[in-house]
């Protein structure tokens, strides 16, 4: 029997963690696709369930927005819901470019309606997302706070079903909707942003909330209780996911937070690499400080919600980034030097599997979405693994640094904005 070297035991953890992640993904997308038929199945009749709607404040934070705030306002005043009972509050902050005329313009000709514009300077300003939202949840005044981004147009009904979806169980201290990729056909990198946001993102919500009762709050279309909000005291200033630390308090505090995949809202996506870098790197920024504020509860925590998510986050960031930069490096070492695996066994069938099953499962994604299940996106699922998934490897190193970069230079977290088109 040969002795294992050290490209033997690191393709063994290479190949081990790719697996796990394989799997947790497969099942996640099982659990996620029967939930998604079952919902889809009642529709619009989880609707007449609320007798009496509850005042909703809307907190829409925007930064030098004037490209697409216009148009997000406007979504959200058109959002059906009884206009008596929803306040909708705009933080225009810190901004330099013409987004305080547009939000004057549009609150002039919408005089009938309860809207508040919110402008603030680089004192009390400019300090990040969070801030922004604390800013106007403290001038707000609704039983329930939604939140939407400054590039999104929800879909009319779409706060009806968050309403719905909370009112109806004091368990569930938030709810998410999903977002969809507006401007999916605009080239390569949208397309394949727009599997990825229905695939890693939407159906792996799906799955943990059928699965395990427990979600992730994204950055947009979402709704949390006011009691819940004035417990945790607000948002943490200094994370810059905000959405991910804020999720881990709720499960703290004993609350589910669940999943509406009919409240739908539409965002625009990076159009470039350039924009694309600088938004997935902050988000990978941001959730690696939130795995390392909680990461001491995986040893204390007997909250479930918290340690599978601390665990979840933990096998992105650290397994599957260093399986997939083991794999490479294993597999130059191999065409450049005399570096070998020498275990015996048919390895390339088992990467080969690993692969198509990759493959199947993001395509079963799409057949949920109308239009989405065409030749055009499964080319592209085929190729995504080997392009599209790659570039998250660079993303990941990139925020592991700039966290530990602050960390060391005690940094306060900014506003990182991604670019309009």
């Amino acid at each position: 029997m040969k002795r294992m070297n050290i490209m033997d035991y690191l393709f063994l953890y290479a190949l081990i963690s790719t697996w796990w992640l394989l799997l947790l993904n497969i099942f996640l997308t099982i659990s996620g696709y029967i939930y998604n038929l079952d919902v889809t199945k009642n529709g619009i009749s989880v609707l007449k369930d609320v007798e009496k709607y509850p005042t909703i404040s809307v907190l829409i934070p925007a930064h030098n927005e004037e490209k697409v705030i216009g148009r997000t306002l406007k979504a959200v005043l058109s959002l059906d819901y009884p206009t008596d009972k929803i306040e909708v509050i705009v933080i225009n902050d810190n901004s330099t470019d013409n987004t305080k005329n547009v939000l004057e313009e549009i609150k002039y000709a919408y005089a009938d309606r309860n809207i508040k514009v919110i402008t603030t300077d680089s004192i009390s300003g400019g300090k990040g997302k969070s801030n922004a939202l604390n800013i106007g949840f403290n001038a707000s005044s609704g039983e329930f706070i939604v939140v939407y981004d400054a590039d999104n147009t929800p879909e009319k009904l779409s706060l009806r079903y968050l309403v719905s979806t909370i009112v109806g169980c004091e368990k569930y201290g938030a709810v998410i909707g999903k977002f969809r990729t507006r401007n999916r056909n605009r080239n390569w990198l949208t397309r394949f942003i727009n599997i990825e946001t229905l695939s890693f993102q939407w159906m792996a919500q799906a799955g943990r909330w059928k699965l395990l009762r427990i979600c992730t709050i994204p950055g947009t279309n979402f709704i949390v209780r006011r009691s819940v909000m004035e417990s945790l005291g607000g948002w943490d200033p200094n994370a810059i996911a905000e959405d991910t630390e804020i999720s881990f308090r709720i499960y703290n505090m004993g609350y589910q937070i669940a999943f509406m995949p009919l409240a739908v809202t539409w965002e625009q996506e990076p159009e470039t690499l350039k924009v694309w870098f600088k938004q997935r790197t902050r988000w990978a920024n941001g959730n690696i400080y939130v795995l390392a504020k909680y990461f001491k509860e995986i040893f204390s925590a007997k909250n479930g919600s918290v340690l599978f998510d601390l665990y979840y986050f933990f096998s992105i960031y650290i397994l599957f980034l260093s399986s997939v930069l083991i794999s490479d490096v294993i597999f130059l070492l191999g065409l450049f030097t005399d570096l070998k695996i020498t275990l015996s066994g048919n390895f390339i069938i088992i990467w080969i599997l690993s692969y198509v099953l990759f493959v199947l499962e993001v395509s079963i994604t799409l057949t949920l979405e109308k239009g989405e299940s065409n030749y055009k996106n499964i080319f592209l699922v085929t190729i995504m693994y080997f392009t599209y998934c790659q570039l998250w490897i660079v993303v990941a190193i990139k925020g592991m640094i700039g966290y530990l970069r602050s960390k060391m230079l005690k940094r306060q977290a900014k506003w990182y904005k991604t670019e309009r088109f």
